[in-house]
């Protein structure tokens, strides 16, 4: 099979069924063409995934298709952007046509799930690698970033923590417990929070997506507000099958691993209070945040340069 009928087959399917108000022309000519309405800005950022580094060898090519657009999606609910469209640039080592089946499928329910439709893209021969960049809009000047914490704001997050990070323990295990299968789900199927970003965008004065871990994440919004943090382990929200999974590890994998796609956001008190409770009964407030910088973990200085900044590609890890 060629790289054209490979599109063609594969890909082309999944363009033109959504028909996001922005996107002009699709897949098929030498460009895409959006047109951003009159009064939105253009949201928009890349994720690359390669094998072995950001997803197992030999997975499950739904699971990477699933996973491989919700990890980018999940980059503009932290903006609170209402998703458009994404392109997919494939690197492929060879043309396994069971794999590429199960690959469009997982690609195709999270396009359907999150709103967002293929706009072009590009295939190649190498290392499995998948780059995909997706684009949002939202209204001008409404973009939440992560620069806008101030002091006296609360911090809270949603869903609960963890979970994803707990699954790698247990991705090689051929027969995973019922416990084991609820984190694994976190892994395999992360959700990213659309539909909270867009309905929190006008109390939040800050977000963040949690995909480094939690301390990781919140050092990068009080870094960009040049603010402090504290947080109480005991408020942080933990599924009942990581808890009986990690027991006393269970708050560390919460604070500390990646992967969950949650959001972390900050909202001053006032916000707080004239939030619906239909958006606050999806949040945990862990914390808030102060004027003097440093973030603190139940009273203990973590010292933010010696929290873990994420995954560094160009460092070595042990």
């Amino acid at each position: 099979m060629g790289e054209f009928e490979l599109i063609r087959r594969y890909f082309l399917p999944l363009a033109g069924r959504q028909k996001p108000r922005s996107l002009i022309l699709g897949p098929g000519d030498d460009c895409a063409i959006q047109r951003i309405p009159s009064g939105r800005d253009l949201v928009f950022s890349v994720d690359t995934l390669v094998e072995g580094v950001h997803f197992p060898r030999n997975y499950r090519p739904d699971h990477l298709g699933w996973r491989a657009l919700a990890v980018a999606a999940s980059d503009l609910a932290a903006m609170g952007a209402d998703p458009e469209c994404f392109t997919l640039a494939l690197t492929l080592p060879v043309v396994d046509e069971l794999w590429l089946e199960g690959f469009a499928c997982g690609l195709k329910s999270a396009s359907d799930a999150f709103g967002l439709e293929l706009a072009g893209g590009d295939t190649t021969s190498g290392p499995l690698t998948l780059s995909l960049q997706v684009h949002g809009t939202v209204e001008q000047g409404s973009g939440i970033r992560r620069s806008g914490a101030r002091p006296g704001d609360l911090i809270a997050v949603s869903g609960t923590l963890g979970n994803a990070g707990a699954a790698l323990d247990y991705l090689p295990d051929p027969n995973p417990s019922a416990d084991m299968l609820a984190v694994l789900e976190h892994y395999h199927r992360p959700w990213p929070r659309l539909d909270l970003a867009r309905a929190v965008r006008q109390y939040a004065n800050a977000a963040i997506d949690i995909s480094d871990g939690l301390l990781a994440d919140l050092g990068h919004i009080l870094a960009a507000s040049e603010v402090g943090g504290r947080v109480e382990s005991a408020r942080l929200p933990l599924s009942p099958a990581l808890t009986r999974l990690k027991g006393d590890m269970a708050v560390d994998y919460a604070l500390r691993s990646g992967d969950d796609y949650e959001l972390c956001l900050c909202f001053s008190p006032e916000n707080w209070e004239r939030a619906p409770e239909s958006l606050k009964s999806q949040l945990t407030v862990i914390g808030f945040v102060e004027a003097e910088p440093g973030l603190y973990l139940d009273g203990v200085d973590c010292r933010l340069e010696a929290v873990p900044a994420g995954f560094d590609h160009f460092r070595r890890h042990s």
